[in-house]
């Protein structure tokens, strides 16, 4: 059957939308729920001392799911904050919580000694580790991935605060930086994207 020209242009429309159609059947959308950082941020490096006493690197992790965390043992709000929502997430895991670790980074050293920082993070997950250093090293780990931390004036009192960032910085096995979590992220979202992460064997 020959069709007119008038009838072709008016065809056009159609035809247009369902190529388009077509195309987006053929590119899934990302699977993520969390922001992807892959080829943004640097692999997991460090060399740092955890709450054991040992001294560790980021090599000693591989073969896990790693989520980075800045912060310190006399946080008033945050930082239990963001530990009980990871302890949420790896009950939600079940088994799988075995193929991750939390490193809890301290920017307060001078506190946060190792016996501190087991005792604290070991209240929230097992699946924590309190990782601390020298000023100079945290504050070139903070550096290269561009978080932030700074020290509050002392108040007589209570001492002092320590103000910093508070994303969670995801890392695949192998070490390479994948995801960042903010606090406006939820448990359901850092579950599926764990999930994904364990499950592939990256």
């Amino acid at each position: 059957m020959k069709l007119s020209r008038t009838a072709l242009f008016a065809l056009l429309p159609l035809l247009l939308i369902a190529s388009l159609l077509l195309a987006g059947c053929q590119h899934e959308p990302p699977p993520w729920q969390l922001t992807s950082i892959r080829g943004h941020m640097p692999d997991l490096s460090f060399k740092l001392t955890d709450d054991s006493g040992k001294s560790v690197t980021a090599a000693d992790y591989k073969g896990k799911v790693t989520l980075l965390y800045f912060g310190y043992t006399h946080c008033p709000d945050v930082c239990p904050l963001t530990l009980a929502h990871l302890h949420a997430v790896m009950q939600k895991l079940g088994k799988q919580a075995d193929d991750v670790r939390i490193l809890f980074v301290t920017v307060d050293p001078a506190r946060d000694t190792p016996a501190v920082l087991h005792d604290y993070v070991r209240a929230f997950d097992s699946h924590a580790i309190g990782l601390t250093g020298s000023p100079s090293t945290i504050e070139s780990l903070v550096k290269r991935y561009r978080a932030s931390f700074s020290r509050e004036p002392d108040k007589h009192d209570s001492g002092y605060e320590v103000s910093h960032s508070s994303a969670i910085y995801i890392f695949d096995r192998a070490g390479k930086a994948r995801l960042l979590a903010t606090p406006a992220d939820t448990q359901p979202q850092l579950v599926h994207d764990l999930h994904l992460l364990i499950s592939s064997g990256d």
